[in-house]
């Protein structure tokens, strides 16, 4: 195995001294014409790969930024969503010197992954799935730059945010629903620690309201599968709604299985729409009818602002994603 040269042969063969070389090599200003042109053809002859890590010393960056997902693992790894997310953010990392560190925790009561962004674990975070009780994540955005997926419920002027218009996906989704004819129209919304259910169900709210209809029935799920079947069991106890507009794909799947045991028919009984248009919608029986929100663009575009911002940039504070109802075979 070939020997790789060090930074004291490249300062050797280009008649410099060792600082010089590391001047060229983090792109410093104060160097010579000269100077760059030896240095540089004599990293070119000896084949010279700078050390990352002593370059991440003397900046004191790191080269890395963490992605801090605030759920538990069972979650994370069962939901489309993320993965669609992370192959986003890794597909803005691919061009760039920025390694992606994944940090999945419900709690961090130890602090230990607190400790380890501040303590100079990253450069900077992408937060996403957060919940108004995660308060170790506002330690962590007081100590390094963040981008967050979703707007934070405690929102502050500086915050950098990604997200989509979830209380206009969640209209349009109700919308549907009611131009279809139905009158007894539930919902199974995520939990109210988190804005992005907020909104959704204040969608929900405001399509009936105009329609002057009152909701058939409103219950919390987690995002889960188990969770939107036991929603819909819930709302079958009390009166059988002739649709529901679930705010997630995966829950969606759990009420179809608790919907077709009951001897409904989706749509002719009760007609479903879901949301993220993930890969579940077309492998669900119907297929769902769902909102569209563009997840891989999510992931790819928070990294960008990170990166950005990184780079002493101004990128947006607020950018707002579009979606889409897709119409399929449930609604």
């Amino acid at each position: 195995m070939a020997v790789r040269a060090t930074i004291e042969e490249v300062a050797a063969s280009a008649g410099v001294s060792r600082s010089t070389v590391s001047r060229v090599v983090n792109g410093a200003s104060a160097v010579s014409p000269e100077a760059v042109v030896a240095v540089r053809a004599a990293i070119e002859r000896l084949g010279y790969v700078p050390n990352r890590a002593a370059r991440s010393l003397a900046s004191r960056q790191t080269h890395a930024i963490a992605l801090i997902v605030p759920e538990d693992t069972t979650r994370f790894f069962g939901d489309p969503f993320f993965a669609e997310i992370v192959a986003g953010i890794t597909g803005a990392l691919a061009g760039s010197d920025y390694l992606l560190n994944l940090l999945v925790a419900g709690d961090d009561p130890g602090g230990k992954m607190t400790g380890f962004v501040r303590n100079g674990g990253v450069d900077g975070a992408l937060i996403v799935s957060h919940h108004t009780d995660d308060a170790f994540v506002e330690r962590i955005a007081e100590a390094v730059p963040v981008v967050w997926g979703g707007r934070p419920m405690r929102q502050g002027a500086s915050e950098f945010v990604v997200d989509v218009d979830n209380v206009a996906a969640a209209r349009t989704a109700t919308e549907h629903l009611i131009s279809t004819g139905r009158t007894r129209i539930a919902t199974i919304t995520g939990p109210d620690s988190m804005l992005a259910s907020v909104d959704r169900i204040a969608g929900f709210r405001s399509a009936l309201a105009d329609a002057g209809l009152a909701p058939a029935g409103e219950e919390v799920g987690d995002f889960s599968e188990r969770s939107g079947a036991d929603a819909a069991r819930r709302l079958l106890a009390e009166a059988t709604p002739d649709a529901i507009f679930i705010a997630s794909d995966l829950m969606a799947r759990g009420a179809l299985g608790v919907l077709r045991a009951a001897g409904l028919r989706v749509p002719e009984d009760v007609a479903i729409i879901g949301f993220d248009d993930s890969a579940i919608a077309v492998a669900t029986d119907p297929p769902l009818t769902t909102v569209r929100q563009p997840m891989y663009a999510m992931g790819e575009t928070m990294a960008g602002v990170l990166m950005a911002r990184l780079r002493g940039e101004e990128p947006p504070s607020v950018t707002i994603l579009g979606t889409e109802l897709v119409v399929r075979a449930s609604a």
